[in-house]
């Protein structure tokens, strides 16, 4: 598998994604940003990105695989958080993802990184409300959805996101201790995994750490590759 030359972030608008663009820009890649609202396109652009117009929610499979023409490769960093209307979780955080993967097939785009949420495959806490249930269901869906689909998939879980500075340095693997991450390495982690196909497969929970991105990405896959 090729690393990626030009790379369609869905949710381009986002915190995580406006933080990427400029990563994956400095590597290198060539950055479709999809976003709904003028406004955000044009903010995309500024960032140096080639925006596309996408409203995940009105948009079909057909339109989908329209906005994603000459991609290599698709991140998936669309969602509304684990708050506000329950309803979204399901038309953005799933619907959105399956929607996207459903577009990279029809277009032969095989690697597809997915931006998904710590402890989802657990059962969520009552207590914490419809919005949060709704908010798990979605995301532990689309990853199921995702490692089925036959793409060359990886998918991020990251812990509680802050908008602090990045450290550049992390703990990552199949289950890590709940802590934060700020979400510029989590962008960091995500162009790190689109530069190394060997990280295709791969399903890794993400929190700061002490290890360097890049290096530690580098041992892990040396490592499954040996098993």
């Amino acid at each position: 598998m090729s690393i990626p030359a030009r790379v369609a972030i869905v949710g381009g608008a986002g915190k995580v994604a406006r933080r990427l663009i400029p990563i994956l820009l400095h590597r290198d890649h060539e950055v479709i940003a999809l976003a709904r609202r003028e406004e955000q396109l044009g903010a995309l652009a500024d960032l140096g990105a080639i925006a596309r117009h996408l409203d995940i929610e009105a948009a079909d499979e057909p339109d989908f695989a329209a906005v994603l023409g000459g991609c290599d490769a698709v991140v998936f960093a669309a969602g509304g958080g684990p708050d506000g209307n329950a309803s979204r979780k399901r038309t953005v955080d799933l619907e959105g993802s399956l929607k996207a993967q459903a577009g990279a097939k029809l277009r032969g785009i095989k690697r597809f990184v997915q931006v998904s949420a710590m402890g989802v495959d657990a059962e969520p806490d009552p207590e914490r409300g419809d919005v949060w249930t709704a908010y798990v269901y979605a995301k532990r869906e689309a990853d199921a959805a995702l490692r089925s689909s036959g793409l060359a998939w990886t998918i991020l879980r990251p812990g509680a996101l802050t908008d602090g500075p990045g450290t550049g340095c992390i703990a990552i693997g199949d289950k890590v201790q709940p802590y934060s991450i700020p979400r510029v390495d989590v962008a960091q982690t995500i162009a790190s995994c689109i530069s190394r196909p060997r990280t295709a497969g791969h399903q890794w929970e993400i929190v700061t750490g002490p290890e360097p991105i890049g290096t530690i990405l580098d041992q892990l896959t040396k490592d499954a590759a040996r098993a």
